[in-house]
Parts: C-alpha cells; sequence; structure tokens
C-alpha cells in the first residue's frame, strides 16, 4: 500500500492493447496516479500484481484465461492489499453481486468519463469502506433481490434441463409444454443473467447458485423423438443435436442468441 505522500499505484488489466494505452495516457496524466504495470490475460494479471503488490487493479470483466470471479479471488490471495475495480461492458446484476461477493471495490461501465474513473481511482484507495459502482438504475433495482427472485421456477427447471444438453423439444414433452413456451422461459433467462447463449446461461445459473450442477450419469429419463439418444450430462460444447432438427440454413432466432 501506498503511504500518503506516494502515488496511488495502478495495475491495467484488459487484453485490448489500445484501450490499455488510452487509460495509461489518462491515468499517468494524473499527479497523485502512477501505472505500474500492465497485462492482457489473468495469468499475466496474477503476475503483474505478485510483482508490483499495487494499490488498485483496473480488470476487464472479460479478461482472457479465467472467470472474472476467480481471477479477482487469485489477485486477492497474492495481494491482499490491492483493491480491485472491475471496468465492463455490460451491468447484469447477477455478474454484479458474484464480484461483490467475491470482494470488488468498484464496477464501472467502459461508458463511463475519464474523470468518473480517476475518482473512483482516488476514491477506493482513500476510503476503505466505499464501493463505487456506475451501472444502469435497472441493475441496481434487481440486485438485493434474492436468488430464487431472479429467476422464476420454471426458469430454473427449464434452464436444469437445458444444463443437460436437452434440446427444446425434449424438454418440451418432460413439461408438458410447447416449444414455444421453453424457448419464451429461455429468452428471459437470457435477459435476466445476460448470457448470450445456453451454454453461457447455465455457467453463469450454476457460478451464482441458481441451479444445480448437471447430474454425472446420463439422464435415463430423457424424453426424444423415437430413436434419440440419451443426452449428455453437462454443457460443455455447442448445443447437443438431439430432438427436432431445424431446416438446413435456419437460425434459431433472427437476433444471433441461442435458445
Amino acid at each position: 500500500m501506498s503511504s500518503a505522500d506516494s502515488p496511488i499505484r495502478v495495475v491495467i488489466v484488459d487484453d485490448h492493447a489500445l484501450f490499455r494505452d488510452g487509460l495509461r495516457e489518462i491515468l499517468d496524466a494524473q499527479p497523485d496516479i502512477q501505472v505500474v504495470g500492465e497485462a492482457g490475460n489473468s495469468s499475466g494479471a496474477l503476475a503483474v500484481v505478485a510483482r508490483e503488490r499495487p494499490d488498485i487493479v483496473l480488470l476487464d470483466v472479460e479478461i482472457p484465461g479465467g472467470e472474472a470471479t476467480e481471477t479477482v479471488g487469485e489477485i486477492t490471495a497474492i495481494s491482499p492489499s490491492s483493491q480491485i475495480i472491475i471496468l465492463s461492458m455490460y451491468d447484469g446484476p447477477q455478474l454484479l453481486r458474484s464480484l461483490l461477493a467475491a470482494g470488488i471495490r468498484g464496477y464501472l461501465l467502459k461508458s463511463v468519463h475519464w474523470n468518473e474513473l480517476v475518482a473512483a481511482v482516488r476514491s477506493v484507495h482513500t476510503e476503505p469502506d466505499r464501493v463505487v459502482l456506475s451501472v444502469s438504475r435497472e441493475c441496481l433495482s434487481q440486485l438485493n433481490e434474492s436468488a430464487q427472485e431472479v429467476l422464476t421456477e420454471r426458469e430454473r427447471q427449464i434452464l436444469e434441463l437445458t444444463a443437460e444438453a436437452l434440446s427444446n423439444y425434449q424438454i418440451a414433452t418432460m413439461l408438458a409444454l410447447t416449444e414455444a413456451t421453453v424457448k419464451r422461459h429461455l429468452r428471459n433467462v437470457f435477459v435476466k443473467l445476460d448470457a448470450v447463449s445456453r451454454i453461457d446461461a447455465v455457467n453463469k445459473a450454476i457460478a451464482a447458485s441458481l441451479i444445480n450442477p448437471p447430474p454425472t450419469r446420463p439422464r435415463s429419463e430423457a424424453t426424444g423423438r423415437p430413436g434419440s439418444a440419451a443426452a449428455p450430462t453437462a454443457v460443455r460444447g455447442p448445443r447437443a443435436t438431439a430432438g427436432r432438427q431445424r431446416p438446413p440454413g435456419s437460425s434459431p432466432n433472427g437476433q444471433g442468441r441461442r435458445y
């Protein structure tokens, strides 16, 4: 930790070199702030933090090499006095809740003005009990909801079956729903968890303890069209092909997200 007369020592962690250069220029222009290191991935971040023991780590939430919550925990273990401020393009409440639980001191959208960033660095450094957030009003309104309130019971049920790599047709058959209803519930889950794919939604929900991990054995009771195989027990790759097939060249939806 810096003394009262020393500059605030900052490490920047982001995989975009141009973005790091911009942050360095802004921060080094401040008389009380000094950038002492940079990294472009998780392992590089741990190395530079171990070497420099900075006061502040500015960490990109999508840093390559590991989940942000894991990287936060590893940085804290290496340098407990280093305070972590997350920089992100997203303000999903579940992600923010997980990172706050991991011990971050700030969460700023990358759309903030440079003087807000500088003020956050100074505030986190000088005020030990302060957490600085720059997120949407909607995100803040959902932040204090319990985990059980984030997803409805039906959404959790469908997502747990999705985690077992069941198709929309198989899930609909098991729950006596239409495929359109299953897809609508998954769309709502994507929005709530700020997920971009079925795998992303499952991983975020498991990490936040919103659903249980899939069983380690095949689900023998999985229902599908005649001749379909039992579904895999974990989501580790592209969406399973069991169940109803779409016509060649068609897409699951028109907006790039896979329900």
